[in-house]
């Protein structure tokens, strides 16, 4: 793996950490009520769905467990339609998959630590 996609994966962890902290203690209403909040996590998501360009078809291949094409979507459709955005997608996402993602990624840089040490 290279260390640029190395440590792209490293940045996607710590974007899932400040999402996890924006939204720690809240809910939905919370959230959506909080414009800052609001905005400060889907902007995190967004940068997640930014770094996916630097992972290889390689590396997508051997982890299809994530869905890296969705990720990169959902970046797409924030830049480009802001004002579409569903905070209910967004809350969904925080709720039920960014921890399973955070597992993930640190499974990918566990395995390929040696070679990028």
């Amino acid at each position: 793996m290279k260390s640029k996609e190395y440590m792209s994966l490293k940045k996607m962890i710590e974007y899932i950490n400040k999402v996890l902290r924006y939204t720690e203690g809240c809910d939905f209403e919370s959230f959506s009520s909080n414009e800052e909040k609001a905005d400060a996590t889907v902007f995190a998501v967004s940068q997640i769905g930014e770094l996916v360009k630097n992972i290889s078809k390689e590396t997508m291949e051997k982890y299809p467990n994530i869905e890296w094409i969705i990720i990169k979507n959902l970046r797409n459709k924030i830049v480009h339609d802001y004002e579409g955005i569903n905070l209910n997608l967004i809350w969904d996402i925080v709720k039920e998959d960014i921890t399973q993602l955070k597992t993930d990624l640190e499974k990918i840089l566990e395995e390929n630590s040696n070679e990028n040490n």
